[in-house]
């Protein structure tokens, strides 16, 4: 039984819709690879991220899933294989690079600024919208002033839909974590990516917390028509969320598909499920 209230269920022989097979491909990855030293953290890797969609990355510990993520946002750079966004190339992208063109990104650990209030952990997710240089927001006058009530307005905004109303003026420092994770969610969402990438969303919450974090990936989706990639080990989560699901495991891809489908594969079965599911 799912850990987390179903959000939305394939039946059981789903195969993939033909409307999302046309969807734009918003990125590529085509035959990564990645070494450090001697040890291979990826090895050969091609799937796409469609536009609109969830896509989970999924595996036991050590697959590779979270190195695949520092790839796509430029924080690793592949020995091999290449990384295709929006039609083109990129070439030893960098993480600032790749946020400025639209990929925002959470981390499995929470990476906050723990003296700093929810507003204001929030409002720096806008850096990289404000265009007033550095002398007239010294002056906090004027043309400055004006931009960052627009920026403070859309954070407003984003305090409201994610339900932290309670807690804007609070140090995030001390906060519990499961409202730490929403509010590093809300400083991504600040960025208005086009592609948001979530690193195990809900480790480490409880039940509850799974089902608003649930909710609000999926309105975060839906509503704004963010494209998301998320990495999770919940595997209720993953097959009430996701449109497609990627499965690796000592670095190599051993499934992609359909929830269903990739529930049913028996090497993902072998490699990471186990028979009691």
């Amino acid at each position: 039984m799912s850990a987390v209230t179903a959000v939305r269920h394939l039946p059981e022989t789903a195969v993939e819709e033909p409307e999302a097979a046309e969807r734009e491909v918003l990125l590529r990855v085509d035959n990564v690879s990645l070494s450090f030293g001697g040890v291979k953290a990826i090895t050969d890797i091609s799937f796409d991220i469609r536009k609109g969609e969830i896509r989970a990355i999924i595996g036991p510990n050590g697959a590779g899933k979270t190195s695949m993520l520092n790839v796509i946002n430029g924080f690793y750079h592949p020995q091999e294989g290449t990384i295709t966004w929006r039609g083109q190339v990129r070439r030893k992208m960098r993480p600032y690079e790749a946020a400025s063109q639209g990929i925002a990104r959470t981390f499995q650990n929470v990476a906050l600024f723990k003296g700093m209030t929810t507003l204001d952990n929030i409002m720096s997710g806008r850096t990289l919208k404000m265009h007033r240089n550095f002398f007239w927001q010294v002056l906090h006058y004027g043309p400055a002033r004006n931009e960052e009530i627009e920026h403070r307005k859309k954070v407003e905004d984003i305090i409201d839909f994610l339900e932290i109303q309670a807690i804007r003026k609070t140090p995030v420092g001390k906060l519990p974590y499961g409202l730490q994770k929403r509010v590093e969610l809300g400083r991504a969402l600040a960025m208005e990516p086009d592609l948001l990438l979530l690193d195990e969303p809900m480790a480490g919450m409880n039940l509850e917390e799974k089902e608003d974090m649930s909710r609000f990936i999926l309105d975060v989706n839906q509503e704004f028509g963010t494209t998301i990639a998320l990495i999770e080990h919940d595997m209720g989560v993953v097959m009430d969320l996701s449109d497609r699901v990627v499965v690796l495991d000592y670095g190599r891809k051993i499934a992609d598909g359909v929830p269903a489908e990739v529930q049913a594969n028996q090497d993902v079965i072998d490699a990471y499920l186990g028979v009691a599911h």
